[in-house]
């Protein structure tokens, strides 16, 4: 789906939590109703079969507690999207990525393999920390390979991880620094990698076991001096990225660095259809919650490209906002360090448009959810979040 995701390692928060957020978009012109459950062992299958792709996968017999964003109405599968499980370990996905033909025709996408649908079902259950959730994810993907080119985030107290599929099979992926936060709107986002360390010491640098042969057999480094960039490897240099992608990095990095870099005017060292905007940042203050949510909810108020300046504004809608209309349901997942392990987890809930939409902390270490997140069907009805917050959304953005 088109999405927009934000990861904030401990050390560039504000209490020292890990944090990681994503909003999840659907496709131009519909929507997707979304629910907030808690699923527990007796509920996962044991035997997991994809609606989309028909891929078959035995699970293991002992999954733990977690929660999950499904759809309300399981059409095309669940579609979990975002969740905390019961030690305390969360992951987002998917951010949808771009990739090039050179990788696309060297590992082409797998029509019966894994995708968004399956990934929270097949992962989350199983994982005791954010570096397991990557391991384990790899791993699927090397057997049963994918039809999609996709982002999934980890992050458990300590460690927060970001994982890219490469083709259909390959896969790489980096432990987020700890001061660091990172940006990745729907492109390959990562622009440095130690592929030493990822076939050394992997303290925080992990792929497939083949990838250096990959990219040498098909000739896909198209890096000049030795630098190794995997986004000008394994991903697009599109005109639609300038519209569509660049734009929301441009955003983000000029509020998270504003003085790090130089972001406006004639001298400007990144513009919104930059190829080169920095993946992370060490932040110039500490990221609380509320300024995810200020990134995840923004229009390009500020700048001349706000698409609510008006039709006075000469450039008002000419990229594509991170707030949008088709926003399904956002997530923060924040879990803590410095409380029992009872209320570590927040996950942080969002309904709709962003924009315009309230946030909700909850805390994930539950039984269930109460029935005004659990409770959602495709009738509009005005005793769950999800709908309420569609009807505020529709509401207020024709007169914003």
């Amino acid at each position: 789906m088109p999405c927009t995701t934000l990861l904030v390692g401990k050390k560039a928060s504000y209490d020292g939590s890990t944090l990681m957020a994503r909003n999840e978009d659907s496709g131009a012109g519909r929507f997707t109703a979304k629910k907030f459950i808690v699923v527990h062992p007796d509920e996962q299958p044991r035997h997991y079969r994809s609606v989309i792709s028909k891929v078959e996968i035995d699970l293991p017999d002992n999954p733990m507690r977690y929660t999950a964003m499904p759809d309300a109405v399981p059409v095309q599968g669940i579609w979990g999207e975002a969740g905390i499980n019961e030690c305390n370990v969360a992951m987002s996905e998917t951010e949808t990525l771009t990739s090039n033909p050179r990788v696309l025709g060297a590992d082409p996408l797998v029509e019966g393999g894994i995708g968004e649908e399956d990934i929270v079902v097949l992962v989350l259950p199983y994982i005791h920390s954010a570096r397991e959730g990557v391991l384990r994810l790899g791993s699927l993907l090397t057997q049963y390979g994918t039809y999609e080119s996709n982002g999934i985030a980890f992050n458990d107290e300590n460690e927060v991880w970001w994982l890219e599929t490469i083709g259909g099979h390959h896969w790489i992926a980096k432990k987020i620094p700890e001061d660091r936060v990172v940006i990745n709107p729907n492109q390959f986002g990562m622009d440095s990698f130690d592929l030493e360390d990822a076939f050394g010491a992997q303290e925080s640098h992990l792929c497939s076991a083949d990838l250096r042969e990959f990219i040498a057999e098909y000739h896909l480094d198209l890096n000049q001096n030795g630098k190794f960039n995997p986004r000008d490897i394994f991903g697009s240099h599109r005109d639609m990225d300038h519209i569509y992608n660049t734009p929301r990095a441009w955003f983000m990095g000029r509020f998270l660095a504003p003085h790090t870099y130089r972001w406006d005017g004639e001298n400007a060292d990144f513009t919104p259809e930059s190829d080169d905007i920095p993946w992370s940042y060490v932040p110039e203050r500490r990221v609380a919650a509320e300024d995810i949510q200020y990134l995840l909810s923004s229009h390009y108020q500020g700048t001349p490209y706000d698409p609510y300046a008006g039709r006075s504004a000469e450039k008002s809608g000419i990229y594509r906002p991170i707030g949008i209309n088709r926003t399904g349901v956002t997530t923060i997942c924040q879990i803590r360090s410095d409380v029992p392990d009872a209320i570590k987890g927040i996950e942080w809930v969002c309904f709709g448009s962003t924009t315009f939409s309230a946030w909700l902390p909850v805390y994930t270490n539950v039984a269930q959810m109460p029935d005004y997140l659990s409770k959602v069907a495709l009738d509009a009805e005005t005793d769950n979040l999800y709908w309420v917050s569609r009807f505020v959304g529709a509401l207020a953005d024709k007169c914003y």
